[in-house]
C-alpha cells in the first residue's frame, strides 16, 4: 500500500461521486484537488472556517458548511465565477445537504424550527414547519422524484410526502413511533421503514399512501434498533440491535429470515481475506549519508513527491479478534471501532 505525500487539512475533507476530485478545508478556503495527480484544480475562499462539506450528486457543484456565522456557500468547478450564500438570519443553520437533481439545497434550522429548501435555479424557497432531526430524518427515492420528510407537532411523528419537482406535499401521515429515530425509502421504492429510538424496539414498514404494512418487535426489554438497511435489491431489511445480533427481513411477508450474531473469532471458510499490518523497525544506514544539492534545495522549496508504502501480511484462520462489551451501568459507553498503537 502506497501513501502521497501529506497536505495540510484543518477541516473535512471528501470525494466527489465520480471519484475524480477530493475537497480539502483548510480554515476557510476550499481545496479541490484531481484524485490522480492531486494537483489543486479549483481554489475556493469562504467567509468563515469551513466546518462541513458536501458534493452535489452531479460533482458539478460543492457546498460548505460554515455554522460559526451560520451560513452556507455553494460553489461551481464548472463555473469558478458562480457563486451563492444561504444566511437564515436567527433562525441558525444546523445542517444543509443536497437534493438528488443536484439544482437544490435543504437547510435546517437551529432547534429543528424549519426545513427550507432552497432553488440554485429560480432562487425560490419552500418551508416544513418541525422537522423531526437536524441531519436525519429525511430521505430520497431512487429516482430522486419524492422525498420522504420526518416532522414532530403535538408529541407525534409524522412524515411529509414532497414532490422534487415541485416541493409540493403530496401527503402526510402520523407513524406509531414514540421517538422516530429515522426513515428510509427502499431501493425499488415500494416501502418506506421507519424505526423508534433505542428506548423502544419498534421498526415500522409503510407504504407510501401512509399504510402500516408491518410492525416489529424483536423483544421488549433493554434498549431497541441501533442500526437499519436495506440490501441493494429491496428483497431483504437488516435490523441491527443493541442485543449484538443482526436480523435479516423478507421483503414479501416481513418475517424474519435470519438471524446473525457478531462474533470475535473469523473461522474458515471464509471467503474474505483478514490482513494485518506489519510493523517494522526503519533502518538507516548512515556510513553514506550526505546532503546533496536536491535535497537542499528540496527543503528551501517545494515538498518532495516522495512516496510511503506500508506493508500487510495475510493472516491465516480462525483469528480471535481483540473486543471490548461496553459497561452497561455507564452512559454514552463506547461503540464501534477502536484502534490501537
Amino acid at each position: 500500500m502506497e501513501f502521497t505525500e501529506s497536505y495540510k487539512q484543518t477541516g473535512p475533507c471528501c470525494f466527489s461521486p465520480n471519484s475524480r476530485f477530493i475537497a480539502v478545508a483548510v480554515d476557510y478556503r476550499l481545496v479541490i484537488r484531481d484524485t490522480l495527480s492531486f494537483k489543486v484544480v479549483q481554489l475556493f475562499s469562504c467567509l468563515d472556517k469551513i466546518s462541513y462539506i458536501e458534493w452535489a450528486v452531479d460533482s458539478e457543484y460543492i457546498l460548505c458548511g460554515l455554522y460559526k456565522r451560520p451560513m452556507i456557500q455553494a460553489w461551481s468547478l464548472t463555473q469558478p465565477e458562480w457563486t451563492c450564500k444561504i444566511d437564515e438570519g436567527p433562525a441558525g443553520i444546523s445542517y444543509a445537504r443536497w437534493s438528488p437533481d443536484s439544482r437544490h439545497i435543504l437547510t435546517t434550522s437551529d432547534f429543528q424550527l424549519r426545513l427550507t429548501v432552497w432553488s440554485l435555479v429560480n432562487t425560490a424557497c419552500v418551508h416544513v414547519q418541525w422537522p423531526k432531526h437536524g441531519s436525519k430524518g429525511v430521505s430520497f427515492t431512487q429516482d430522486g422524484k419524492f422525498a420522504a420528510i420526518c416532522t414532530r407537532r403535538d408529541c407525534k411523528d409524522y412524515v411529509n410526502l414532497l414532490s422534487c419537482h415541485s416541493w409540493e406535499i403530496m401527503g402526510v401521515f402520523a407513524v406509531d413511533t414514540l421517538d422516530l429515530a429515522d426513515i428510509e425509502w427502499s431501493p425499488d421504492d415500494s416501502a418506506i421503514v421507519i424505526w423508534d429510538s433505542p428506548l423502544e424496539y419498534k421498526v415500522l414498514i409503510y407504504s407510501p399512501d401512509g399504510r402500516c404494512l408491518f410492525k416489529y418487535q424483536a423483544y421488549e426489554s433493554g434498549l431497541g434498533v441501533k442500526s437499519v438497511s436495506w440490501s441493494p435489491c429491496g428483497q431483504f431489511l437488516a435490523v441491527g440491535s443493541y442485543d449484538q445480533m443482526l436480523r435479516v427481513l423478507n421483503h414479501l411477508t416481513w418475517k424474519t429470515f435470519a438471524e446473525f450474531t457478531h462474533l470475535s473469532t473469523v473461522r474458515g471458510p471464509c471467503c474474505a481475506a483478514l490482513f494485518k499490518e506489519v510493523d517494522e523497525p526503519l533502518q538507516l544506514d548512515m556510513s553514506e549519508l550526505c546532503l546533496s544539492d536536491d535535497f537542499i534545495q528540496n527543503k528551501n522549496g517545494d515538498a518532495s513527491e516522495g512516496h510511503f508504502g506500508v506493508r500487510y501480511e495475510v493472516m491465516e484462520l480462525p483469528v480471535t479478534l481483540p473486543f471490548q462489551k461496553p459497561p452497561a451501568d455507564k452512559p454514552n459507553p463506547k461503540q464501534g471501532i477502536v484502534y490501537h498503537n
